[in-house]
């Protein structure tokens, strides 16, 4: 083993044979790393799909995206004029050559024709003139058709495979596909492209204490999570088949580990100790391997990863809403970046990535063949492990001794600004953040760069009113669970 070179961790174990409780919680970064590995090692048996290119947006390709034409696929013009052939004056022929019509007749040397942008260019062309760079005349007589600056052979054509050549790679696979992709890949033919299928999710509620409806009374409260997993999954590329409430019931958990159609299964709750918290249980009798089980982070320790069997895998999240967001941010997007080949996401709002190798440049290929080799940047890594985006904090933020934390935190001026409502039980922090930031153990002091977890939705950060912390906020910067 080099220096420098993490050990290999050892083989997981089934679920039977590792007590709850007597279990080393995995480090943050570690189960990250072992949630991505989990994905990727499923996805290798996944067949990609084909989707209209409507349905192609914010998806990854799947495969190269090879040109099946050559663009443009004819000679055409680049503006409004007209058609010449030789050199000048040019006598004018009656008829124009519109685009999506058919062609001119060939031009003999010394004539010229009216032609549109985009219009096929007529055989024996040999230069488009602009309409404001020429004049015609005489009235009596044939007209004729002066240019009115020095005429460039082949100046303003679009050369058939300038930009590409028939089977050229446009985009390799695990590009990232944009509006710009959709409107490249229907340029060069396609009606539909391959793409990595959504992973088919299921939502387990656990827990009699929960309403789905009306205030909360008598020591029951509403089901946060509910409403709140199902669109954050959609957000990560999942296909949610559906939200289940389960309640405290064991056997009724087994049937739907069991039995669920879903690739991934996400729990909510029963991952601790405790004289209903079945998940651990449910696991054993199912015969699954726990890959992560406990994690040093802050909040949502006691989240978890097993292997049900080939290809399928539970989530299950701590029962507090914040820590259940730390889960999903820990275990699940790793797991379904991996999944779906998605690249890292996108930067928050100030940001900074580490450079990255750099892209081959847009723009047109030489005008003759050969043609230009194929723009083949390297596939973006997938949200985790991937490259990590950081950024300075503007307030000091209190640590756990020796777990991570990860505490919601708003853009301002180039800064990171904590949110003060970061406590396990709490949403309003989150639900007013741009990112998460990822706090080592012992904590952080006021500019120092940290790593951000950024969210699966657009952000407006400047909107943000969520109250920032007031230092010391000991009273929340206590709350580790």
């Amino acid at each position: 083993m080099t220096p420098g070179q993490p050990a290999t961790p050892p083989a997981p174990a089934p679920a039977s044979e590792r007590g709850h409780g007597d279990h080393r919680a995995t480090p943050w970064p570690e189960a990250r790393a072992l949630a991505a590995r989990a994905g990727a090692g499923a996805a290798a048996d996944r067949p990609p799909v084909r989707v209209p290119l409507g349905q192609a947006l914010g998806r990854t390709l799947a495969e190269p995206l090879r040109a099946l034409t050559d663009l443009p696929s004819f000679d055409s013009s680049a503006m409004d004029g007209w058609a010449v052939a030789g050199p000048g004056p040019w006598t004018v022929r009656e008829e124009s050559v519109l685009a999506g019509h058919s062609g001119a007749a060939a031009l003999a040397s010394g004539e010229a024709v009216r032609i549109a942008t985009g219009a096929r260019v007529p055989a024996g062309a040999t230069a488009v003139v602009r309409t404001e760079h020429s004049r015609t005349g005489p009235v009596a007589g044939p007209v004729l058709l002066h240019p009115l600056r020095e005429v460039v052979p082949g100046q303003d054509i679009r050369l058939r495979g300038q930009e590409c050549r028939t089977g050229d790679e446009l985009l390799p696979a695990g590009s990232l596909v944009g509006p710009a992709v959709l409107g490249l890949a229907a340029a060069a033919g396609y009606d539909e492209i391959a793409v990595p299928a959504r992973p088919r999710v299921e939502v387990l509620v656990l827990g009699d204490e929960l309403l789905t409806a009306g205030l909360p009374r008598e020591g029951l409260i509403r089901d946060a999570l509910g409403p709140m997993l199902g669109p954050w999954l959609t957000a990560l590329g999942a296909e949610v088949l559906a939200t289940r409430r389960i309640g405290d019931d064991a056997e009724a958990l087994y049937e739907a580990v069991t039995t669920s159609a879903a690739e991934l299964v996400v729990t909510t709750g029963g991952t601790a100790a405790g004289p209903v918290d079945h998940v651990h249980r449910v696991l054993d009798k199912a015969g699954a391997t726990l890959l992560v089980d406990g994690v040093k982070v802050r909040p949502g320790h006691p989240m978890l990863l097993a292997r049900l069997d080939a290809g399928r895998h539970l989530v299950g999240l701590p029962g507090n809403p914040l820590a259940a967001v730390s889960g999903l941010l820990t275990l699940a997007a790793p797991l379904l970046a991996a999944l779906t080949t998605r690249p890292s996401a996108p930067t928050p709002p100030g940001g900074t990535a580490p450079p990255s190798p750099p892209t081959a440049p847009g723009g047109t290929a030489p005008p003759s063949p050969p043609a230009a080799p194929a723009e083949t940047a390297p596939p973006s890594p997938p949200t985790a492990p991937g490259e990590p985006l950081a950024a300075p904090l503007r307030d000091g933020v209190q640590g756990h001794p020796h777990d991570t934390r990860l505490v919601p935190v708003v853009h301002r001026d180039g800064l990171v600004v904590p949110l003060h409502y970061n406590g396990p039980a709490m949403l309003r922090g989150i639900a007013a953040a741009d990112a998460m930031a990822v706090v080592p153990p012992g904590g952080a002091e006021p500019g120092r760069r940290v790593e951000l977890l950024a969210l699966p939705w657009p952000t407006e950060p400047q909107a943000a009113t969520a109250t920032p912390v007031s230092p010391p906020a000991p009273a929340q910067g206590a709350c580790f669970t």
